[in-house]
């Protein structure tokens, strides 16, 4: 059966939705008109029990004749009078509490002496006496019973429609099994009330299904109008991201907050709940369908392995100790400066573990700074890794910029220990994790990067000497979504705050990729390096930062606030170029880019100097920064890489002083 059929409704809502449905019109009735309802079921109660009591009085059932019929009318002419005397009408049954229930049973005792004494103490020939006792006693009941299931019936469903109303209206992207199965899942929300479905089938368009409406979604800008919406949920799980991309093109004129299921693997084992729904991923918006990893690169370089991770603690770093445990290494030491990111990664690498099983991978978390060549090569040497995949750096741009003694001293000079710890403790296979900012850089940490990619260059050319020769790759990619210091989050919490949203520069575009594919072409990469690599990550078309920011703001329900639309939710401010940003990012510095065996990675073949002419650089460079003489380590590093330049002002906090710091 196609996934779009409406046949299920949700189990918790077979009763909900068609006694809301009855109670609603019931609610909504004028006042005079529901106590003359309420006089109408009185009536009919004391008929009911008027022939009740011929009933239990002869044994057998019975139908009223003659005379028998007189008690049904002194009954009618009696209570009510003295129920609408005695106030019982102008309580609210729904709210009906001990005092109600009092003066019911005070309205009933004073007719049942009336009704008693005509019909049980003075008597009336053809009625037995018995039912002049029995019937005041079988309204008490009836009539108490009619008020306790009005509370009940009318109360509860009344507060359930009142809460309902005062929650967020949503409607459901998707009428198919994960749409249901949200539909449900949202039954009982403290927080939301779905108001029905979109759905592209013609099929479903006008139907109904579990007592909500399947709307078209070309109406979607009415009917949030209409209906007040101002959240779409997409259950659209197994859709292609060009599909959702389609979607979101569609509604974001909406003025609709969209937000987003787990993926299909919870939803096929009917783990759906409120919890998992999230903000939308900033990666449903970007790029293209990720290509799945080939498992055979993956356990070459790791499965049955010891793999060592520097920078562990990083969000790059970080991804990769998830994706390496996946694929059962034997031991994953990680390596991390900062104790509370190396804390973090640890206990969270521990949970997986339990999680996949693996009770036999040791998980190693060491303290140590990259540049200390000495605890690196210990390290090595007690651990003996056949994997190393260096991801400790410095990577935000301005912060560098102004910080870029320590840049360059942990990018280049941390890259070179650890590349020479290494070499001389036979490690196979050595991954550095760079960047396109790499690529005719602008900017401190970009040139710190080519410097330290030229570093490993120079040492896979060295010839190898009575050792296991160390096989040294670089991997190239563009900005990581969800990575620290990434824009998306920035955007996102800017949104929150009411805005602005800050740009550097209206033009300025970016490539990006999500942290788990580019996580898993990096191992892939590594796997296939043969010494000196430099891979490229093919990262899609290039995006601009301005039109990223403007379908975040209006996938959040809001407006951009701008020249055509000065009435608008959120401004986008551009405050200007920080220091050694570029406006567009490369990937590569030459014009020939080789295809791997990988459809995403290419491989660039990139002018280095050989080893004996970089070290004396390197030297100099490292002399310079050890002085704080940042206008000699710029001269050098402008020597060294292609495109940088040392003719703009120094940055550097600690060497120019006070006149220079950022503003906040």
């Amino acid at each position: 059966m196609p996934e779009n059929t409406p046949t299920e409704t949700p189990r918790s809502a077979w009763f909900l939705v068609p006694m809301q449905a009855l109670v609603a019109p019931l609610l909504a009735m004028p006042r005079a008109a529901k106590r003359a309802l309420a006089l109408l079921v009185d009536s009919s109660l004391c008929v009911l029990t008027i022939w009740l009591a011929y009933c239990f009085r002869l044994n057998e059932w019975t139908v009223l004749t003659g005379v028998q019929w007189l008690p049904v009318f002194v009954s009618l002419c009696m209570a009510l009078p003295i129920f609408i005397v005695m106030g019982m009408y102008r309580a609210i049954f729904r709210y009906a509490n001990m005092a109600a229930f009092i003066a019911v049973l005070k309205a009933i005792a004073i007719y049942g002496v009336a009704f008693m004494t005509i019909f049980t103490a003075l008597s009336v020939p053809g009625v037995p006496r018995t039912v002049g006792i029995l019937q005041p006693f079988l309204l008490l009941i009836a009539i108490g019973l009619s008020r306790l299931g009005i509370r009940y019936w009318l109360g509860d469903t009344y507060q359930r429609i009142l809460h309902q109303n005062t929650l967020a209206k949503v409607l459901i992207y998707g009428a198919g099994n994960s749409g249901r199965q949200l539909a449900g899942a949202l039954t009982n929300s403290a927080e939301l009330n779905v108001v029905g479905y979109l759905d592209d089938d013609p099929r479903l368009k006008g139907g109904i299904m579990g007592g909500l409406p399947i709307y078209d979604p070309s109406d979607l800008p009415v009917l949030a109008e209409a209906l007040g919406v101002h959240n779409v949920l997409l259950a659209l799980p197994s859709a292609s991201r060009q599909r959702r991309n389609e979607i979101l093109e569609r509604i974001r004129k909406a003025r609709v907050n969209v937000r987003t299921l787990p993926d299909l693997t919870a939803l096929a084992q009917g783990r759906v709940a409120v919890s998992d729904i999230r903000e939308l991923e900033i990666e449903d918006l970007l790029g293209r369908e990720a290509v799945a990893p080939r498992q055979e690169l993956l356990d070459k370089a790791m499965r049955k392995k010891v793999v060592m991770v520097t920078g562990a603690g990083g969000s790059i770093g970080g991804e990769l100790c998830r994706q390496i445990l996946r694929n059962a290494p034997s031991t994953l030491i990680l390596i991390d400066q900062n104790e509370f990111s190396l804390y973090n990664i640890h206990a969270e690498l521990l949970k997986l573990a339990e999680l996949y099983q693996q009770e036999s991978l040791q998980i190693v978390p060491i303290l140590c700074s990259v540049r200390d060549h000495d605890r690196m090569e210990h390290i090595m040497q007690s651990w003996r890794p056949q994997t190393l995949y260096h991801a400790a750096a410095y990577k935000h741009v301005p912060l560098v910029e102004h910080n870029a003694v320590e840049g360059i001293k942990n990018n280049v000079m941390g890259t070179l220990v650890t590349a020479r710890a290494a070499n001389k403790c036979g490690v196979l296979n050595f991954v550095l994790i760079s960047t396109d900012k790499a690529v005719r850089p602008t900017n401190v940490m970009g040139a710190s990067k080519r410097l330290a990619e030229m570093v490993l260059q120079a040492l896979a050319a060295e010839p190898a000497v009575d050792r296991v020769r160390t096989n040294f790759c670089m991997v190239r990619f563009g900005n990581v979504l969800g990575s620290s210091g990434s824009v998306v989050p920035l955007f996102r919490q800017q949104i929150k705050d009411g805005g602005p949203v800050t740009l550097t520069h209206p033009k300025i575009t970016r490539y990006f990729m999500t942290i788990s594919e580019a996580s898993q072409l990096v191992i892939q990469a590594g796997a296939m390096a043969e010494g000196g690599d430099v891979f490229l990550l093919d990262m899609g078309e290039p995006v601009r930062i301005a039109d990223l920011a403007r379908k975040m703001v209006e996938l959040s329900g809001l407006t951009v606030r701008d020249e055509d639309n000065p009435e608008g939710d959120i401004e986008l401010s551009v405050t200007g170029l920080r220091p050694g940003e570029k406006l567009y990012e490369e990937l590569l510095i030459g014009d020939n880019p080789e295809t791997t065996e990988h459809p995403r990675i290419m491989k660039a073949r990139e002018d280095f100097l050989f080893w004996p002419e970089l070290s004396k650089k390197l030297s100099l460079l490292n002399a310079a920064l050890d002085r704080n003489d940042m206008v000699a380590a710029r001269a050098t590093l402008a020597e060294l890489v292609s495109g940088y330049s040392s003719t703009g002002e120094v940055s550097d906090l600690a060497f120019t002083g006070a006149e220079t710091v950022p503003a906040a």
